[in-house]
Formats: C-alpha cells, sequence, structure tokens
C-alpha cells in the first residue's frame, strides 16, 4: 500500500484593488507544472513561516511588491495531479511597491467573471466566494487540462 500524499501548504494572495474591485491574477511561468494558466499570486509555506510571512516572501519575489499585512480568509485543499495542495487564502488591500513581474509571468487586473483563462482549477471556490460577496453569478471559466512541458 502507498503512502498517503503529503500537502503542500501555499499561502496565497488575493490582492484587491480598492479603488474598482479588480483582482489581480499572474499566469504560471514557463518552465512550471500549469505554465500559462492564471492564478492568484503566492507559494510555498516554507518551514518555520508563518502564512503572512511566506505570502510575504513570496509577493516580493515574484511581484516586487510588499504587503502590509494579510490575514487568511479561507483554506481550501486541491488535488492536482503534480501536487495535494492545502491553500490558504488571505484577501490583501494594501501594499507597496512597483508590480515588476520577476518571473517572467504576466499580470492582470480583472473584473468577474475573469477574461484572462485558462485558470487554475484550486482557483474555482475562492472565484465563487468572491463573487458571492459581490451578488454576481458565479461563472466558472472553462476546465482546461494542462500541456506538459516539453523534453
Amino acid at each position: 500500500m502507498s503512502e498517503p500524499r503529503k500537502h503542500t501548504e501555499v499561502a496565497v494572495g488575493v490582492l484587491i484593488r480598492l479603488s474598482d474591485d479588480a483582482l489581480l491574477l499572474s499566469s504560471r511561468p514557463e518552465g512550471k507544472a500549469y505554465a500559462g494558466f492564471w492564478e492568484f499570486p503566492g507559494g510555498k509555506i516554507e518551514a518555520g513561516e508563518t502564512v503572512e510571512e511566506a505570502l510575504r516572501r513570496e509577493l516580493q519575489e515574484e511581484l516586487g511588491i510588499t504587503i502590509d499585512g494579510a490575514e487568511v480568509w479561507k483554506i481550501t485543499e486541491h488535488d492536482y495531479p503534480h501536487a495535494l495542495v492545502r491553500l490558504h487564502w488571505c484577501k490583501v488591500t494594501a501594499w507597496s511597491g512597483e508590480f515588476e513581474m520577476r518571473e517572467g509571468q504576466q499580470m492582470a487586473w480583472q473584473q468577474l467573471p475573469l477574461d484572462v483563462t485558462p485558470v487554475l482549477p484550486g482557483a474555482f471556490p475562492v472565484l465563487q466566494w468572491l463573487s458571492e460577496e459581490r451578488g454576481l453569478p458565479f461563472v466558472p471559466p472553462p476546465v482546461v487540462a494542462p500541456v506538459a512541458p516539453a523534453n
């Protein structure tokens, strides 16, 4: 019998621009699983880090911004073929610095329903909750299978 898969703990930032309630999504860079898929930015929580510390580090590394703070809003799990992830979702409404796409990714401020596709399936529950909070119908993005990286 095989060992149960261990969760990868991930801190995720739902960046909300207060002037128009737009959400920041970024694309996954080449060379990563699900390259080209859109996601909320964030990354793995390292040993000894809190969710807020991990999110602060990841957003500095990926986007070049410094967040004022983050509190866990929701926690979800998603079983991807490459990883079983536990996603710690944090709403972030205050940050400083200029956005720089430090991993060659793209970014887009989006209203609901999203215009960008494909979207990582793990984000669907959060998109639904955000839609409900705003009194909008939830329109699930199309489900697209990832393309395997070329050898």
